[in-house]
């Protein structure tokens, strides 16, 4: 997400940094299903335009203000597109599963027996891996193509 802000806002990230942390905070999180901010102070956080007082918003121009909104509403639409390009799988799947550096990129075909949130999945494992734990991130399985 930073990165796409970074060229959105031209490499200026320092000056939008408050920014992107406010849309990051406010914006819904499916995996605790309400903002980080809500969770936190048990209700939801004002948009930007709460927070300048009438006489205030005059000071800092009503631009400014409108600014900020649309520059909070982008990165929220960033963070939903992020978002949406995770990979999931569905229970009873067969999956390869990373190994270490210099051995096979992938090994094994394991069951997905149940999603552990959005990004980790618990697997099946063999008797000879029970010393492994067996839920792993999204990111160490690669979907096991049918015509193998």
């Amino acid at each position: 997400m930073l990165r796409v802000c970074v060229i959105d806002f031209k490499g200026s990230l320092d000056d939008h940094l408050s920014l992107i942390e406010f849309a990051y905070n406010s914006s819904y999180h499916s995996n605790i299903q309400m903002a980080p901010y809500e969770a936190l102070y048990g209700c939801r956080c004002r948009s930007p335009v709460g927070w300048f007082e009438v006489g205030e918003a005059a000071l800092i121009g009503p631009d400014s203000v409108l600014d900020a909104m649309e520059k909070v509403q982008l990165i929220r639409d960033r963070l939903k597109t992020t978002q949406s390009r995770q990979k999931s799988y569905i229970y009873g799947v067969m999956i390869f599963g990373k190994k270490g550096k210099l051995s096979p990129r992938y090994v094994g075909s394991y069951r997905i027996l149940k999603s552990i949130g959005k990004v980790a999945y618990e697997l099946e494992l063999p008797a000879d891996l029970a010393a492994v734990y067996p839920v792993f991130h999204i990111s160490s399985h690669e979907q096991m193509d049918k015509n193998r």
